[in-house]
């Protein structure tokens, strides 16, 4: 069964405090996007990977690939959407698969995905055909009503979603081709709208997401442990 994945790295530099975008931010010596491809090819022999783009970020991906040495034979460049809904719309419009194929879509900034993780998630989706990373929330959870009043819900009901998120190629091209709403979050929010169930597979701490600097000084610190 075929395996692609989908990379959306639309970020910018805003909440970094700098002008490069924070896909393209070295860790330990290497571009967080780069590491995240990486991961990828790591653990799935003969992946298939798409990468979404703003189109204002395509010279910046050719002089990350030249800098830093890095392979991109067999890698799609697809531009990025006004969302990221239509971004990962765009990468799925490239993808022309016969028979059964497994897509995940995954944060161009979890760079710590793991190689079982990634495994595991797969092989579930081939069972499943929606299935997605969470993890338990460890803090207190509130929520606000709308009339601004707040009350405390047991957090042991809450569960805190990753990625990658894999799915039936098929399925996730027909809960897209539905169309865009703005309540959608991510992609199992499309597929659910579409009424297919989730199923929740176990994520993991260290698959952060590197959007702030106090996560890049995180990232370090975790490459520097390994």
């Amino acid at each position: 069964m075929d395996r692609f994945v989908i990379i959306v790295a639309g970020g910018s530099g805003l909440r970094m405090g700098t002008e490069i975008p924070k896909q393209f931010l070295p860790i330990a010596g290497k571009p967080i996007l780069l590491r995240t491809i990486d991961a990828f090819r790591n653990a799935v022999d003969g992946i298939k990977i798409i990468v979404c783009l703003p189109a204002t970020h395509f010279d910046y991906w050719n002089k990350c690939c030249k800098e830093y040495g890095f392979n991109a034979d067999g890698i799609t460049i697809v531009e990025g959407g006004k969302t990221r809904f239509h971004s990962v719309l765009n990468g799925l419009n490239t993808i022309k698969a016969d028979g059964d194929a497994l897509v995940g879509v995954h944060d161009g900034v979890r760079p710590f995905t793991s190689a079982e993780m990634i495994n595991r998630l797969y092989d579930a989706a081939a069972k499943h055909k929606a299935v997605v990373p969470v993890v338990d929330s460890v803090d207190s959870v509130r929520i606000l009503s709308q009339n601004g009043e707040n009350s405390q819900i047991d957090r042991r009901m809450v569960k805190l979603v990753q990625t990658p998120q894999v799915f039936d190629l098929q399925l996730l091209k027909r809960s897209y081709g539905a169309g865009f709403i703005e309540t959608f979050t991510d992609d199992a929010s499309v597929v659910e709208y579409g009424g297919h169930k989730i199923t929740l597979v176990e994520g993991c701490r260290e698959n952060i997401k590197i959007t702030t600097p106090m996560d890049l000084a995180i990232a370090e610190y975790m490459l520097g442990n390994r």
